[in-house]
């Protein structure tokens, strides 16, 4: 149902004897994103779990500040760069509240990786479009990542990116080097601001008005609000793509990572460990039943 290297990651981790006690993590780096968004570069202290600490695009960790509790974030780092660990954090709750009072050289607990990753294998050799919205793109940044330094694996690649306002927008400094690695990027807001020439609408305009693309040698990779991805899938089955084609990462109350606490079911799936990537015409029956 879902990638086979997430599956078999996450099956390493709730193996593992200490898959439910945090190891320590300092910050290394932090960088304010946007209004109330940063990247925080966490190091494991210990250095055998640092040195054997890998993760696939897609997955998350679940960070533990003590007082407060933990929190699943999204891996929005280089896969390829494991000295550090980015996770772009938005302000939403006490958590993350607790992690933005920190500062670089403080600590908190990490663990993970949990969860399914995106199904790079099924990218091989075909189209690539990846759909975000808001704070939707950290978790399909280190696909970007691993897409761009094997270019040559895959066909056209697009980055479709939809936030609230231009100021809104995330990782734009990274942008200019994307694009000259082969990242084709069109970008869209819900309310333009002096100065902004780019388009002003929601994100599924983008998909409706993409031309260029083969509908059957495209894989799509949607992450955002639900309606977002909802109405994104939808546009996409309409151009001819197949719900086997489309897949979304969805992020629900997870809170013991491992589907035992069942705060994150939905319908019969347990998003921190069936999820968060699925595969969209296995989930998108439950994504349609309102207060599930």
């Amino acid at each position: 149902m879902n990638s086979t290297v997430g599956k078999q990651v996450g099956k390493q981790t709730e193996k593992s004897a200490s898959f439910w006690v945090s190891k320590t993590a300092v910050i290394r780096e932090i960088t304010a994103e946007v209004s109330g968004v940063a990247t925080y570069q966490l190091a494991l202290t210990d250095a055998a779990a640092a040195q054997s600490y890998r993760f696939e695009p897609g997955q998350f960790n679940m960070l533990y500040l003590p007082g407060a509790g933990e929190s699943a974030i999204s891996m929005s780092g280089d896969p390829a760069a494991c000295e550090t660990l980015g996770h772009t954090i938005r302000l939403a709750g006490n958590v993350t509240r607790g992690i933005a009072a920190l500062k670089t050289g403080d600590t908190l607990g990490l663990r993970g990786p949990f969860g399914t990753s995106w199904p790079r294998e099924a990218c091989r050799g075909k189209d690539v479009i990846l759909v975000a919205g808001g704070v939707g793109l950290p978790p399909l940044r280190p696909l970007i990542y691993q897409l761009l330094a094997q270019r040559q694996e895959y066909g056209s690649l697009h980055l479709l990116y939809g936030a609230r306002t231009p100021e809104m927008r995330v990782y734009t400094r990274e942008y200019d080097r994307w694009r000259a690695g082969g990242l084709e990027i069109r970008e869209t807001v819900d309310r333009s601001s002096p100065g902004w020439r780019g388009n002003v609408g929601v994100v599924p305009q983008l998909l409706e008005r993409l031309t260029g693309f083969d509908p059957a040698q495209t894989i799509l990779l949607i992450c955002g609000p639900d309606l977002m991805m909802r109405f994104t899938a939808r546009a996409a089955l309409q151009r001819g793509m197949t719900g086997e084609q489309i897949w979304v990462s969805t992020e629900r109350n997870m809170q013991c990572a491992v589907g035992l606490c069942g705060h994150c079911q939905l319908g019969p799936e347990f998003i921190c460990k069936d999820g968060p990537v699925f595969r969209y015409d296995q989930i998108s029956p439950y994504l349609k039943v309102e207060g599930l």
